[in-house]
């Protein structure tokens, strides 16, 4: 006699009555950010009424342009919005930066000169110590307080529902509120290859993908925005999820 077949896993679902406006590794695109804010005005013109959250997956600095513009576009819409915003490696790195300024070198292969420009600032291609040093206690100097909270306040992980936000990823094994910020950050083949189920499912980014990568157990949706000039925009809401 045949045993019955497996019920489907159910989706992942909010809270009755929440919506969630999901948006991963702007990079110093404030153009691209001010757009996608435009996008959920619209959204939340036509939508039902719902208490609405807007949640940022991290690395908002770097690679791009305009650093200092976007940080200061997330704390004006954190003003009119209730908002979550987490840390990405980016952002840690920053912070190893202005406790260590022989740190800075490195930094630059991951953008971050372009922070420093966008701060005012003019790094030579090649600086040298000395130069580091002046340049990392120029940026604690010129860097408004309110950014400097920004960055010190930032979430490593924010879980609603069914759903488990985070930077980079979760380390397959190891249940979520034992995960280590350094792999919630950087983590990458380790979780990207894994089909196995996280606890809740994953929300992420921090690895480019061509368009949202949607798997049953995460969805991925870092665009590349600094280089495609593609930000998504994730909205769920119950067990429905967009992405544009």
């Amino acid at each position: 006699m045949f045993g019955s077949a497996p019920k489907p896993k159910p989706k992942p679902t909010l809270p009755d009555g929440v919506r969630i406006y999901a948006v991963s590794d702007v990079h110093g695109r404030a153009d691209l950010l001010q757009k996608v804010f435009a996008a959920i005005d619209l959204h939340l013109s036509r939508a039902g009424r719902a208490r609405t959250l807007h949640v940022f997956l991290g690395d908002y600095i770097d690679r791009g342009p305009a650093s200092r513009q976007t940080i200061d576009l997330l704390i004006e819409r954190s003003r009119r919005h209730e908002s979550v915003f987490l840390r990405g490696n980016h952002e840690a790195f920053l912070l190893d930066v202005l406790r260590d300024g022989a740190r800075l070198q490195v930094w630059k292969e991951y953008g971050g000169f372009q922070t420093l420009m966008s701060y005012g600032l003019a790094p030579s291609l090649k600086p040298g110590r000395d130069e580091q040093s002046e340049l990392v206690r120029s940026l604690r100097a010129v860097m408004p307080e309110q950014h400097q909270q920004f960055f010190s306040s930032l979430r490593p992980s924010f879980s609603c529902g069914d759903f488990f936000f985070v930077h980079a990823g979760v380390r397959p094994g190891i249940p979520l509120p034992r995960q280590r910020e350094e792999d919630l950050l950087w983590i990458r083949d380790e979780f990207l290859d894994s089909e196995e189920d996280f606890g809740k499912f994953i929300v992420h980014g921090h690895t480019p993908v061509p368009r949202p990568d949607l798997r049953t157990n995460r969805i991925n949706i870092d665009t590349g925005a600094y280089a495609t000039g593609v930000l998504t925009l994730l909205t769920i809401e119950g067990d429905r999820l967009s992405a544009i």
